[in-house]
């Protein structure tokens, strides 16, 4: 039976990740509070949308933390905006 955690981002008990997406702090919390759905979310689609809406440059520090604090907001973890990926009418012409 997989393990479950009261989700961050979906209020509800949910499968968890089977391991922290990746080691320190960041990875711990993600283990303990979020859901293997929340981080798919992330992971497999608002995460490179993030990247791609505001050019996020993964070499560049600050643009690492802001796609860090985004992950954060997206899952529930930290309170804050999350930013806006899917909006139909960007980029069209009046």
């Amino acid at each position: 039976m997989p393990r479950t955690v009261l989700c961050a981002k979906f209020h509800k008990e949910l499968p968890g990740l089977e391991k922290p997406p990746f080691g320190g702090e960041i990875g711990t919390k993600i283990f303990e509070r979020v859901s293997q759905q929340a981080w798919d979310q992330w992971s497999k689609d608002v995460q490179i949308k993030v990247l791609n809406e505001y050019r996020l440059n993964m070499g560049d520090p600050r643009d690492y933390k802001v796609l860090v604090d985004q992950m954060l907001r997206f899952l529930g973890l930290e309170d804050g905006a999350v930013a806006e990926v899917e909006n139909s009418e960007r980029g069209r012409r009046q």
